[in-house]
């Protein structure tokens, strides 16, 4: 699948509108890329297109944060990049937020590919020397 790129800020939307229009039926998305590349930035604007009445902000230290859509459902957002090991992962319940149905968008779920679901989409977010993004989903 061709990727989706970012040129600017102002492309974000665009771009946060265009992968949730090819993956409709997909509830689970782990974003991978180094620190800076805008995988909260980019959660956040995904959180615009489907109308979260919350602040989006990375849940680094809560591991997990959980906003309201204006239909009622929730949106879950983690954050492992401050977890020491898997167990963890098995400790807050992760089954209960992966398998619930809702929208759940991870960073840094390298700690934990194994246990992701075999329906969850992989989003590797690079960052030119231009300072532009690219999505590869896969």
């Amino acid at each position: 699948m061709p990727g989706i790129r970012i040129d600017n800020i102002t492309d974000i939307d665009i771009a946060a509108a265009e992968l949730l229009d090819k993956f409709k039926k997909h509830r689970l998305f782990a974003f991978f890329g180094e620190m800076g590349a805008g995988k909260t930035t980019f959660i956040q604007a995904l959180c615009r297109k489907l109308e979260v009445l919350e602040v989006v902000n990375s849940p680094t230290f809560a591991i997990v944060n959980v906003y309201n859509r204006k239909n009622g459902d929730a949106i879950y957002h983690f954050d492992f990049f401050r977890i020491k090991n898997i167990e963890e992962v098995f400790d807050f319940g992760y089954e209960d937020y992966f398998y619930s149905g809702h929208y759940c968008f991870i960073e840094w779920p390298e700690l934990i590919t194994d246990i992701l679901p075999d329906n969850t989409i992989l989003v590797k977010i690079t960052v030119d020397k231009e300072g532009k993004r690219l999505l590869e989903i896969s």
